[in-house]
């Protein structure tokens, strides 16, 4: 039986995250009988298939939209690949607002991490460690072996599996249940395969860490607080541990292997430390944040109480508290005027006050001091469509496409083609927008309106009519499947 590339997508896609909580792609691996690795998908295809994963996965999970957490998993990502024994490889980085502890590996180089993940690691060697795990299941031709496994699936197996995503849809019980009964006949044989996948992504993980100037004992590090902290779960073990065990045997192993590397002290980037604390106060309800802010920005070095002091700032911010987040940020910059959070909180903080002159002025002057700095860019793109200045943010918003096409970007080119009064290209685009966030059938409504504004060409028409048929293609194959 041949899958096409949209039935391998829905299926990885349930495989890898089922209801929003990811379980990793080797629970369905079998025996290696041969590596088709090169001959059963091209690069292009294993492209489409990633890119399918994505978009799925924003239908069913949370995928962090904050540009300045994507901006810093996406340089941690990419000092990795390029020390990895693949680096021409094209990964893609994301965080997945989510409090249980996983991180995982999808098809074309997309790799996930959980923030409560990220919430858990003491240093950033250790976050790095489990995304140099990933990479190497990626690099390993693991995923490619995954590919051919769920190609020999029978008829009937394959319909668990898919049957599966409705039932998961409604109830994530019953929808891991559907898969672990579909795949149950060969349990053993994934276990041993797993094992087998897991010390090898282990071993050359650890080689990438050491050659991107991490400290590769930060592996068994992470490894044995993650075992110790199973302990107090109960049955309501992390997903990162069902999905990668961890045995006293593995991490024996690692440590070994880590002791071969030279000792020397690693620190952990202010980046690391001030991007956890964004997710703490994004994530939290807990009304002590300030309290415990207030007492750590008391304690430790100067560096450790400016991120204590940044979280007090972010604290108000979500507060509306204007005034008090601006007195700490600028506070801040006094001290560390070189930090690109700082700035971009403080023109951040006038621009949720509305004070929207002054945010602009400061999101400029922070673009010209950080150009290279995606997340910058977006929060000014997103000013200069707030003060009408929307053929500047168009331009720079098309000029980003090209190398970052994510849904946030197509949106707001939306939002400036409606400012510009033409509907039939803001109607297009917000068609790619929901499309890449895994909406097809509001991707289709979208088409169908643009198609219907006055503004319309002949060019832009062919271009609507091709799409249209592409989605309600894959919406039809959807539903069949």
């Amino acid at each position: 039986m041949k899958l096409n590339v949209f039935t391998f997508a829905v299926a990885l896609t349930l495989i890898l995250y089922t209801s929003a909580q990811a379980v990793e792609i080797e629970k369905i691996q079998l025996p290696d009988l041969g590596d088709s690795s090169g001959t059963l998908l091209s690069p292009a295809e294993e492209q489409e298939i990633g890119a399918e994963f994505f978009r799925q996965l924003h239908a069913q999970a949370d995928v962090n939209q904050d540009p300045e957490i994507q901006y810093y998993i996406e340089a941690i990502g990419k000092s990795l690949v390029a020390n990895s024994d693949n680096p021409s490889y094209p990964f893609h980085f994301f965080v997945v607002t989510d409090n249980t502890v996983n991180a995982f590996a999808g098809p074309g180089g997309y790799i996930g991490v959980n923030s409560g993940l990220i919430a858990l690691t003491e240093a950033e060697s250790e976050l790095a460690s489990v995304m140099a795990h990933e990479i190497a299941h990626v690099t390993q031709r693991h995923l490619y072996r995954a590919v051919e496994a769920a190609g020999r699936l029978t008829i009937p197996t394959l319909a668990a599996t898919l049957a599966a995503i409705l039932i998961g849809s409604q109830s994530p019980e019953l929808g891991q249940a559907a898969i672990m009964a579909a795949q149950a006949g060969s349990v053993q044989f994934q276990i041993n395969f797993t094992r087998s996948n897991e010390q090898e992504a282990d071993r050359v993980g650890m080689q990438t860490l050491s050659q991107s100037n991490f400290d590769p004992r930060s592996m068994p590090t992470f490894f044995e607080r993650l075992q110790q902290s199973s302990r107090y779960y109960g049955k309501n073990v992390p997903e990162f541990l069902r999905t990668h065990p961890v045995t006293e045997s593995r991490i024996s192993d690692t440590r070994g292997r880590a002791e071969n590397y030279p000792y020397r002290q690693y620190v952990s980037s202010q980046a690391f430390e001030l991007a956890k604390v964004k997710l703490q106060v994004a994530n939290s309800v807990d009304s002590s944040l300030p309290r415990y802010f207030l007492a750590r920005s008391k304690q430790g070095t100067a560096e450790q109480r400016a991120v204590a002091r940044y979280g007090l700032a972010l604290f108000a911010l979500k507060s509306q508290d204007y005034q008090q987040a601006e007195g700490i940020l600028q506070a801040l910059l006094h001290d560390y005027p070189q930090q690109e959070q700082y700035t971009n909180a403080l023109a951040r903080t006038a621009f949720e006050a509305k004070d929207y002159p002054k945010a602009l002025s400061l999101f400029k002057s922070t673009v010209q001091r950080f150009p290279d700095n995606e997340a910058i860019r977006f929060d000014y793109m997103t000013t200069l469509l707030k003060v009408g200045q929307t053929e500047t943010a168009l331009k720079m918003l098309q000029s980003s496409l090209k190398t970052h096409p994510k849904p946030r970007y197509y949106e707001l080119i939306a939002q400036a083609y409606g400012a510009l009064n033409k509907p039939a290209e803001s109607h297009r685009y917000l068609a790619e927008y929901f499309y890449a966030s895994g909406q097809t059938e509001m991707a289709i409504l979208q088409i169908k309106l643009a198609k219907q504004a006055k503004d319309l060409s002949f060019y832009l028409s062919s271009i609507l009519e091709d799409r249209l048929n592409f989605f309600i293609d894959e919406e039809r194959e959807r539903r069949k499947n």
